[in-house]
């Protein structure tokens, strides 16, 4: 899956969680998926205890982080 594929399964909207980066379609922040990881969770254990989501989900925060990370604002499909 390219980067931009797994990107599009973010989402912003300025309506929902006050406008902060979320798993499409879910009320889950990016960053709880990113702090779970960095705490130590498995992706298996997020994915046990959020039922909704699946692997690439999970692919799709970190891609995320990634591109945050260099400091530059992504542009994520509508």
């Amino acid at each position: 899956m390219k980067n931009s594929d797994i990107l599009s399964r973010i989402s912003i909207d300025p309506n929902i969680c006050f406008g902060k980066p979320c798993i499409r379609g879910h009320r889950i922040w990016v960053s709880l998926i990113l702090d779970l990881l960095s705490d130590g969770s498995t992706h298996q254990k997020i994915l046990e205890e959020y039922p909704g989501l699946e692997e690439a989900d999970v692919l799709a925060c970190i891609a995320y982080g990634a591109e945050m990370s260099r400091e530059r604002y992504v542009e994520i499909p509508g």
